[in-house]
């Protein structure tokens, strides 16, 4: 663990670095790319204006002289010098490439062919065309090109490609320096916000380093989170690990507590059978009314023993079960309360008889829950047990189950109740405590464990119930308890 930890941390120091190269990459390639992108398509668009000024000029021509008048080397002539462009040369072709007419040249016959001419090419199939940056055969000069048919003729106009044409022609940088511009900054948000994200892991490290060496935690560490979805998530992590802890160390404590409490409470039976065993050793001629008392005796303290044991398995059991979710436990089906109650009811008819307590039961015809039965027929055992031995006076023993519904769930809530002598408040908190009695010496006299309402509270809390003793209006003791519907 402690490895995994080390290797953990290294990889924990290059978080940040991965993070920011990894995200900035991405946004790095993708402004690279828009960068290309929108350089070409900048360039495009002003090669579309300059292709659409010669258009303009191309249609104007052929509108203004029309058909025949175009042929015609007068009226060309005295066209293109009445609308004169510095260095603007124009030429007539016919659609099988051959020269017409040309504003540099009246000798069109050594001009040659055009018709594989870009510009002538484009234009005879989609009407128009264009070519940048081409040199002319004629006068050696580079021009742009544009053409445009008309009918069984094309008209092109050409400029040359002057330092001025090829700076216009040249995509506007400004967006690139919008584009560093941004991409730094979002770049130093990035940095910054890496730099928190993993500052904050890096405290969640070290409180697992700590708790990992069993070091002394530092409670200034919730102290740091942020305010945030983080800050949220490390706190639960906290939380778990406090509640996780604390569960933990109250585990053992009680485990402590239970040996310490049951060594002690099976002291005074061994030291009885072990002083009654030793006076029939040490007298054989005892008289044999005495022997059977000891010897009775003896077995009274070892029932006593036999049933703290069993009690002490049944917490075990019930401590097993805190870990196992209620859904996955194999011994959970569904058991009718109502049938139970009646068993144990039977069980005990006998000692109820002899204490003269009536039972006055309010019960509905079935109370189906999912669960142990046996430990569903330990919670009413103990129960009217412990009213058996301690409700002193007692006339009245009260078991209701009424249906109830909180926060969407339906339960039953059980509550068996007594009119005896009762319990004084401040012991009323601590009944459910593990050997905890009322009056000690009383308790052990009546040969009870110490137990009873442990088990009680630990089988409720099994079926995801809790247990809470209260007073009995007009006197006596009340135990009250939820079990979820099946």
């Amino acid at each position: 663990m402690a490895i995994a930890l080390r290797v953990r941390g290294k990889r924990l120091k290059s978080f940040q670095m991965n993070l920011l190269v990894s995200v900035g990459g991405v946004f790095l390639l993708f402004a690279v790319c828009f960068s290309i992108y929108q350089h070409h398509r900048e360039k495009d668009y002003k090669i579309d204006i300059l292709h659409s000024r010669l258009q303009m000029y191309n249609y104007e021509m052929m509108q203004s002289l029309g058909h025949d008048s175009l042929l015609s080397e007068r009226a060309f002539r005295d066209y293109v010098e009445k609308h004169d462009v510095e260095g603007l040369r124009v030429t007539v072709i016919d659609k099988a490439g051959r020269v017409l007419l040309d504003s540099h040249t009246s000798n069109v016959d050594s001009l040659g062919n055009h018709l594989r001419r870009m510009e002538i090419r484009d234009a005879l199939l989609r009407g128009n065309g264009y070519d940048i940056k081409r040199m002319s055969e004629s006068t050696h000069d580079t021009y742009f090109y544009s053409a445009t048919r008309f009918d069984d003729v094309v008209i092109r106009a050409a400029v040359p490609y002057s330092a001025e044409i090829s700076r216009s022609l040249q995509a506007d940088n400004t967006y690139i320096y919008f584009s560093v511009f941004l991409t730094l900054l979002l770049g130093l948000i990035l940095y910054l916000n890496t730099k928190r994200i993993s500052r904050h892991i890096g405290y969640l490290r070290e409180f697992a380093v700590k708790a990992e060496k069993g070091e002394e935690l530092d409670h200034e560490l919730e102290r740091r989170l942020p305010d945030d979805e983080l800050g949220d998530i490390s706190h639960t992590i906290i939380q778990l690990y406090w509640k996780l802890r604390h569960s933990e160390e109250e585990k053992l404590l009680i485990k402590r507590q239970l040996t310490q409490n049951a060594a002690h409470e099976l002291k005074t039976p061994v030291a009885s059978i072990h002083g009654y065993l030793e006076s029939i050793i040490d007298n054989p001629d005892m008289q044999p009314e005495k022997r059977r008392h000891f010897l009775e005796r003896c077995y009274a303290q070892s029932e006593r023993m036999s049933r703290l044991l069993l009690d002490m398995s049944a917490l075990t059991k019930l401590d097993e079960l805190e870990d196992t979710p209620l859904s996955s436990r194999q011994d959970y089906h569904p058991i009718d309360v109502v049938s139970v109650i009646r068993n144990v009811l039977d069980d005990t008819a006998l000692q109820l008889q002899e204490k003269g307590m009536q039972t006055v039961l309010r019960l509905p015809s079935s109370a189906i829950v999912t669960g142990d039965q046996s430990l569903l027929y330990s919670i009413f055992r103990n129960l009217i047990d412990n009213a058996l031995a301690y409700a002193t006076g007692a006339t009245r023993l009260s078991v209701s189950c009424e249906e109830a519904e909180r926060d969407g769930r339906k339960f039953f809530d059980f509550s068996v109740s007594d009119n005896g002598s009762g319990v004084s408040p401040e012991h009323l908190q601590r009944l459910f405590e593990r050997f905890y009695r009322v009056d000690k010496g009383r308790s052990r006299k009546l040969g009870g464990t110490g137990l009873g309402l442990a088990i009680v509270k630990n089988a409720v809390a099994a079926h995801g119930g809790t247990a809470v003793a209260e007073t009995t209006p007009g006197g006596g003791l009340t135990i009250r308890f939820s079990l979820a519907r099946e």
